[in-house]
C-alpha cells in the first residue's frame, strides 16, 4: 500500500538535527497555499519534554492509524502509513466511543474504560513531534450510564473530562498518567444528577453548575484538589457540548457559546453570542479538525453552524438536505465535510456557505438503519476525511480537497462499529 504522507530525507534530517530550535512541521498544519497560522494554545499547561515517555520512540513523521472497535469490544488497528494491521487487545462491548487522537475512550456496563493506541502528535505551538510506542488497555473508570467525556489538547499534558449525568458525578483524569499507563483521577466531585459536562482547562476542569430549579445555569471552574475556585464562574444557560481549540474550550450556550481560556495560571471566559436574527436550532456538539480554531456543529435540521473561536465569529450555513455528522478542517478554503441524512458525504466552503463536492450515497444502508447510523463516526484531518461504514464494515477514505473523491476503502480487523484516527 502507497505512503500518502511523506517527508522528504533531508526535512527529516534537518528536524532531527534541529530539534526544537525552529520550524513547524504538523500533520494539520499547511501545506503551501493554506493557512499557517501558529498560535500557542492557551488551554493546556504545555510543561516540558515535547511529549516522550519512556519506552516511545521519536518518529520522523505522525503515526496516524485507524483504531476498530466491535461490538463485542475486539480492538483493531490500520496503519495508515503502510497498510499493517494489528489486534492489540479488547474490552468489554462498548455503546459509544470518543477520542483524543491518542486514547479511545469507551462507554461500557462498568465506566469509560480506555485504549491507549500508542501513537501521537505533541503540539509544541511552532512546531510538532510524533510518538510510537506500543498500544495497551489501560483499564476502566468506574461510573453509572453513559458518560460525556471532553478531551484536551495533547496527550501527555493536562487531562481529560469525563461526566456521569446519571449521578452528577464529575472527574478529571491526569493525562501524564494515562501517558504512563495508569489511570489517575485528579479529582472526582458530585455535581448532582444532571446533563452536564467536565472540560479540562490548564490545571483543572470546567463542571456545569445547575441554578435552584436544578437546570443547567452556567460552568464553574475546578481547581487540581476539585475545589470550585472562587470568582471564577460564567454563565452558560443549558451548557450542552465542549470542544477544546487551538484558542481555548469551547461550550455550548442557549444562546451562543462560551469560550474559556486559561492565562497566567487562570481561566478566563467569553461569550460569543449567535448572529442577531437567527432562529436555527443551536450548537450542540462540536467537531474540527484536532489543533485547529475552527468547529461546525449540526444546525437542527436547516443546516450547520460554523464557530472561528480565533475571530470570535458564528456562521449559519443553510443546506437542501439535512445532515447527521459533520466536521471543521479548519484551512484557508474553510472546508466542511458532512454525512447528510441520504449517506453523500458533501464538502462545503464554510466562509463562503456553498457545496463545494458531494458524492453518491455511499452510506445510504448504514443511515437508514438507526443502529447504525448511531455507529457513524467523521474526522477529519489536513489531507483527508474518514467514515466508518458499520453497514458494510469498511472505512472510507475522501479526499475532501479534491472533489470529495473516495481515495481508499480500509478494511479493518474487527468491525469498525466504532472507530478513531489516532497519531494526530
Amino acid at each position: 500500500m502507497r505512503t500518502r504522507r511523506s517527508i522528504a530525507p533531508l526535512v527529516v534530517v534537518a528536524l532531527i538535527l534541529t530539534g526544537c530550535a525552529g520550524g513547524t512541521d504538523d500533520p494539520d498544519a499547511a501545506t503551501a497555499g493554506t493557512d499557517t497560522t501558529v498560535e500557542e494554545s492557551s488551554t493546556q499547561e504545555t510543561g516540558s519534554g515535547h511529549g516522550e515517555i519512556e519506552g516511545a520512540e521519536e518518529m520522523a513523521e505522525p503515526q496516524l492509524h485507524l483504531v476498530s472497535i466491535d461490538r463485542t469490544g475486539a480492538v483493531g488497528m490500520v496503519d495508515l502509513l503502510d497498510g499493517t494491521t494489528t489486534e492489540p487487545g479488547s474490552i468489554d462491548p462498548p455503546t459509544a466511543v470518543a477520542s483524543d487522537g491518542r486514547y479511545l475512550f469507551a462507554d461500557t456496563d462498568a465506566g469509560v474504560e480506555i485504549v491507549d493506541s500508542g501513537v501521537w502528535t505533541w503540539d509544541h505551538a511552532d512546531h510538532f513531534h510524533y510518538y510510537r510506542t506500543s498500544p495497551r488497555m489501560l483499564g476502566t473508570v468506574a461510573g453509572e450510564g453513559p458518560a460525556v467525556v471532553t478531551t484536551s489538547g495533547n496527550a501527555t499534558t493536562g487531562g481529560t473530562g469525563v461526566f456521569f449525568p446519571d449521578s452528577g458525578e464529575a472527574v478529571l483524569l491526569s493525562n501524564e498518567a494515562l501517558s504512563e499507563g495508569r489511570i489517575e483521577e485528579v479529582f472526582r466531585l458530585d455535581a448532582g444528577a444532571h446533563e452536564g459536562l467536565t472540560a479540562p482547562l490548564g490545571s483543572g476542569a470546567l463542571v456545569t453548575s445547575v441554578d435552584e430549579s436544578g437546570t443547567v445555569s452556567g460552568v464553574e471552574f475546578h481547581g487540581t484538589d476539585g475545589s470550585p475556585v472562587d470568582g471564577a464562574t460564567a454563565p452558560c444557560a443549558d451548557a450542552q457540548g465542549a470542544a477544546t481549540t487551538r484558542i481555548g474550550v469551547v461550550v455550548g450556550c442557549a444562546d451562543g457559546a462560551l469560550l474559556a481560556t486559561y492565562e497566567e495560571g487562570e481561566p478566563q471566559f467569553e461569550h460569543i453570542a449567535f448572529p442577531e436574527g437567527t432562529q436555527a436550532p443551536r450548537a450542540t456538539d462540536f467537531r474540527g479538525r484536532k489543533g485547529r480554531p475552527a468547529v461546525a456543529a449540526l444546525a437542527g435540521d436547516e443546516g450547520f453552524w460554523l464557530l472561528d473561536t480565533r475571530a470570535r465569529k458564528w456562521r449559519l450555513v443553510p443546506t437542501d438536505r439535512p445532515l447527521v455528522q459533520v466536521s471543521a478542517a479548519s484551512d484557508e478554503d474553510s472546508h466542511v465535510v458532512a454525512v447528510d441524512g441520504q449517506g453523500r458525504i458533501r464538502v462545503y466552503d464554510g466562509e463562503a456557505g456553498t457545496e463545494t463536492a458531494a458524492t453518491e450515497a455511499v452510506l445510504a444502508e448504514a443511515v437508514a438503519n438507526p443502529e447504525t447510523a448511531a455507529g457513524i463516526e467523521l474526522t477529519v484531518d489536513r489531507e483527508r476525511a474518514y467514515v466508518n461504514d458499520p453497514a458494510s464494515g469498511v472505512i472510507l477514505e475522501i479526499d475532501y480537497r479534491g472533489d470529495a473523491r473516495i481515495a481508499r476503502t480500509l478494511e479493518t480487523p474487527t468491525a469498525p462499529d466504532f472507530v478513531a484516527e489516532t497519531g494526530r
